[in-house]
């Protein structure tokens, strides 16, 4: 029965999900369990695509990419796939309605990831909304189940949460991007003269997408709600802690959150979730 190959699926995006994101699985252990599966499903095709372009060396990237496109698209389309993340993947893009221009968009961001090594204003605006924004707004299909109204109404919100989550993201691995990989994502920015004052400008820009986030947190259906706050908690207590690094240890070493204090970080969110105090 296809429905064991289904359930194979979804377990092989959740399991995809844990070993590479303990931040992200923390969120989607606290949203309601009917929206745990979809998300896993979500995260688990993202992460492959990521990989494809991040992690295969010595591999042919642009065909494994354009491969994994091809077979993306087929899934949708015949509603099956044998790679168990995209068959994953293709039942919730079509169960919630996913829109096929936000996959092109990602899948665009990916591509730009296999040539591009430096960003002007342009690239970086593009190569975010690829990467981080859309990828919100599949999130975001999900938490409101078909409701049209209410997506148009937070999609905004959704599109500068998941691009301060970015953010942090290329601050937290600048030196793994640009010693490892060659990157240099954050546009004007010269990575050998990168100082504490670039690095506050940088900031500032976090600062406005964090604010603009969370009021789209605050107006999720509460099923939801609380597992979102809980994956922009860890990433606000990340830029914190990122705020308080200096910019030359931030070039040498990469900013973590230990396992003690995401624990912290949960109980306290729980506390004020239940008290409504968020």
């Amino acid at each position: 029965m296809k429905e064991l190959f289904d359930q194979l699926s979804i377990d092989m995006s959740k399991m995809t999900t844990r070993r590479y994101s303990t931040s992200f699985s923390l969120g989607i252990r606290f949203l309601q369990k009917d929206l745990r599966e979809p998300i896993y499903s979500i995260y688990g095709f993202v992460r492959f695509a990521d990989e494809i372009v991040d992690s295969f060396d010595g591999f042919d990237k642009k065909t494994l990419l354009d491969k994994f496109t091809k077979e993306t698209y087929e899934a949708i389309e015949q509603k099956i796939s044998l790679n168990p993340i995209l068959n994953s993947f293709q039942n919730v893009v079509n169960t919630y309605q996913i829109p096929h221009e936000l996959i092109d968009t990602f899948l665009k961001s990916m591509e730009m990831d296999l040539e591009k090594k430096a960003y002007d204003k342009e690239t970086y605006d593009e190569y975010i909304l690829g990467s981080a924004e859309v990828v919100g707004l599949m999130c975001l299909k999900v938490f409101l189940e078909g409701n049209q109204k209410e997506y148009d109404r937070l999609k905004m919100n959704a599109m500068k949460l998941g691009s301060a989550f970015q953010k942090i993201n290329f601050l937290r691995d600048l030196n793994e991007d640009y010693n490892d990989l060659g990157r240099t994502y954050f546009p004007g920015v010269n990575l050998d003269e990168f100082n504490n004052t670039v690095k506050i400008d940088i900031e500032k820009d976090i600062e406005k997408d964090f604010a603009l986030g969370y009021e789209g947190i605050l107006m999720l259906p509460k099923k939801a709600r609380f597992g979102v706050y809980m994956a922009y908690k860890y990433y606000f207590k990340l830029f914190k802690k990122i705020k308080h690094t200096t910019a030359e240890t931030i070039l040498e070493e990469r900013v973590r959150i230990p396992n003690r204090k995401k624990a912290r970080i949960l109980l306290t969110s729980y506390v004020r979730h239940n008290l409504n105090m968020l």
